[in-house]
C-alpha cells in the first residue's frame, strides 16, 4: 500500500535507539519515513526491520551540520509529492569536559552539532509545512536543556540553544498550524550507547531505571495526534524511578 504522507527523523543511530524507534512507529501507522544519520551500516539495518515490519523507509546519511545536506533531506522526503506530516530533530551530540578544559574546537563542535543543526533542520521543515498549513517538529531535548551542570557546561548550553529554538518556532509558526513540540528526555535511554559507554551506570540504575526507546517513541505519536485546542508544546519523559 503506497502513501503520500512522509515523516523525516535526522539523528537515527543504532536499532535499539530513539531515532530508530521513532522511525518504527511512524511507519507502523503507514507513514513513508526517510532516515538520516552519520553511518549508513546502521541506517542499512534500521531500514531494513522497518521494511520487514512492513514498512518503508528510505535511508540517507547527512551531515546535520551541512545547509546542503539537511536542504537535501527534505527534497528527498517530498521529491514525489509526498506531504510532510513529521519532522523530528533527535540528533544528540555530548562531550564533557571541566570549563577550563574545554577548548573553543569543543565549544563550537557542540553549538553545532545541536544548536545550529537544530535551526538548519527546524527551517527546512518549516519551508516544506508551511504551505500544508499543518504538521509536527519535534525536537529531542535533555536534561541539560533545563539545567547547566558540570562537566556538561557546554553541552547545556548547545541543548539550551536548542530548547530556545523551538520555543520562538513555536510561538512564531503554531498559529499557522504548526505543532512545534520540545521533549525534554530527563533519564537515560535504554540504548546500545548507553550500554556500550556508561554499562556500569545502566547497571546501578537496575530494572525500570532507564528510559525505553518505544516508549518515548509512543509518546511523539500521540503528540503528534494531539487536537490543535490543546497542544502540548514542552514536556519532560523520565522513568518513574529517576529523582527530579
Amino acid at each position: 500500500m503506497t502513501t503520500n504522507r512522509m515523516a523525516l527523523v535526522l539523528g537515527v543511530g543504532p536499532i535499539q535507539g530513539l531515532g530508530a524507534a521513532l522511525a518504527r512507529r511512524f511507519a507502523a501507522e503507514g507513514l513513508q519515513v526517510v532516515i538520516a544519520g552519520r553511518s549508513s551500516a546502521k541506517l542499512a539495518l534500521v531500514a531494513d526491520a522497518i521494511a520487514d515490519a512492513g514498512g518503508m523507509a528510505i535511508p540517507v546519511v547527512a551531515d546535520a551540520t551541512s545547509e546542503s545536506d539537511v536542504k537535501l533531506l527534505f527534497e528527498t522526503a517530498t521529491a514525489d509529492g509526498q506531504v510532510l506530516e513529521i519532522a523530528a530533530y533527535n540528533v544528540d551530540s555530548n562531550l564533557s569536559a571541566p570549563l577550563l578544559e574545554t577548548d573553543v574546537e569543543m565549544f563550537t563542535a557542540l553549538w553545532r552539532q545541536n544548536s545550529l543543526g537544530a535551526f538548519l533542520f527546524g527551517r527546512e521543515a518549516i519551508k516544506h509545512m508551511l504551505p500544508q498549513q499543518q504538521g509536527s517538529l519535534f525536537f529531542t531535548g535533555a536534561t541539560a536543556s533545563l539545567r547547566a551542570k558540570p562537566p556538561f557546561t557546554s553541552f547545556s548550553a548547545a541543548k539550551a540553544g536548542v530548547r530556545a529554538l523551538a520555543q520562538g518556532m513555536a510561538r512564531e509558526f503554531g498559529p499557522q498550524g504548526i505543532h512545534v513540540v520540545h521533549a525534554v528526555i530527563d533519564g537515560v535511554i535504554d540504548g546500545e550507547r548507553a550500554h556500550r559507554q556508561f554499562s556500569r551506570f545502566v547497571a546501578a540504575k537496575g530494572a525500570d531505571g532507564l528510559l525505553q526507546p518505544d516508549a518515548i517513541a509512543e509518546t511523539y505519536w500521540q503528540l503528534h495526534r494531539q487536537h490543535p485546542s490543546a497542544w502540548t508544546h514542552e514536556l519532560d519523559l523520565r522513568p518513574f524511578k529517576e529523582p527530579f
